[in-house]
Order: C-alpha cells, then structure tokens, then sequence
C-alpha cells in the first residue's frame, strides 16, 4: 500500500482480517495527513464526446502509451490496454520503443488467452494510425475508434487506468534496468487484476468481476 491510495481501498484491504470500520479509518487517515486534493481542470468550454459504456467483456479494449524513466535517465515506453466492460488490464508491456508492428504482436498475445476485442478504442499516434496496426484491425475484423486529438478523456477508461499505474507502481518505483520495469510492472498487472478492489465493479477485483459475468452467462441449450 502507499499514500496514493484512498482510505476505501485501505478499508477494502483491512476489512477481511481486521474488520476495520471505514469511518475508524477516515479518522487516522485523515489525522496522518494522507488526503489528497484533487486538482480542478479548466473546462475549455469544447461539446464533450461521451464514451460509449461497453455491455460485455472484450467488446471495447481501450489503449495508450505511458511513459517514464530508467534511473540512467533513459526513456522506457509502456503500452497499456484495458478492457472497457471489465476495467481489466489486459496488457502491460514495456521496451526503449514500440513500433505499430510491436503493438499488434502484444494485442495477438492478448487475444491468445481471452479472444479479440470487437473495437479498440485509441488516440491519433502514429503506431495506432500506421498500416500495419490499421491492417491488423481489418485482419480480425476489429472496428478502430479514434478520439479526437487532444481529446484524452473521450479514452477515459484507459486514461484512468494510467493515473492509477502511475500513482502505485511508476511513481513508487526506481528501475534500474528494462528487466527490472517489466518485472515491477508484471506484478502491478496480477496486482490489479486478482487483488486490488475496483471502486466501480462494486469493490471486487476486475478478474473476479468477469470470472461472475462468465459464470452468469445463459448456456446454449441442447
């Protein structure tokens, strides 16, 4: 845990073992100086674009780039793909450059375990608007929805994602080496997905809240 993290998701760690009471821990929470104030952004006075609210597992997956840092001072690039429906990071990958080709190798890892997505939803970089990322697309059938450019939030889910990336894992961590990132960020990944409660798929993990939209899934019948 670190003081990024907010008092609920203490509780929801706590909670099993403890029986912590959440107003208990807003108290030492508060007390130890640990809230963070959230930063108001200027509204630019632009129509927003909604996002469209994905209804099922690999129906959406939304992807963008993170960056940071060696402690050489040497930029790493990280890519970042999360499904929209169940906020699961399906993928988190790490080099010195990620070209379109790159990309599309670490999307067919994705798909081997949990299939294609139906769209992806992405920004206007040149490894997602490049032939081969668009030959990959038309390849599994896949549908490329474009926000506009300086539009991040109209990829908010992914975006979100980001933020919560970097406040627990990239700001947290010095790396010396590639291997080093790939491995902090491989633990961040299962860290996430099998453990961590998500405040909007009602405090469960995203694993565990597709593993029930499976199980809820009508059988065909015979």
């Amino acid at each position: 845990m670190n003081d990024a993290a907010g008092y609920r998701l203490i509780g929801d760690y706590l909670r099993p073992q403890h029986g912590a009471n959440h107003k208990r821990i807003w108290r030492i929470y508060k007390s130890l100086g640990l809230q963070v104030r959230k930063r108001r952004k200027k509204k630019s006075g632009n129509v927003r674009v909604p996002l469209v609210a994905a209804t099922a597992p690999n129906q959406t997956w939304s992807m963008d780039f993170i960056s940071d840092a060696l402690d050489s001072a040497r930029r790493i690039k990280s890519l970042v793909v999360a499904d929209d429906y169940t906020r699961e990071c399906v993928q988190l990958a790490a080099d010195f450059g990620m070209g379109a080709s790159y990309v599309t190798r670490l999307l067919d890892d994705a798909a081997r375990f949990r299939g294609y997505p139906q769209a992806v939803r992405t920004d206007n970089g040149p490894e997602f608007t490049a032939k081969a990322f668009m030959a990959w697309c038309q390849k599994h059938k896949i549908k490329h929805i474009l926000i506009q450019p300086g539009r991040p939030m109209q990829n908010g889910y992914v975006e979100s994602l980001n933020d919560t990336l970097r406040d627990e894992c990239l700001s947290q961590e010095v790396f010396l080496t590639l291997h080093q990132a790939r491995q902090a960020l491989a633990r961040w990944q299962t860290d996430y997905n099998q453990i961590r409660p998500h405040s909007s798929l009602g405090r469960i993990p995203p694993a565990e809240f597709a593993r029930r939209k499976r199980c809820d899934k009508p059988r065909n019948s015979s």
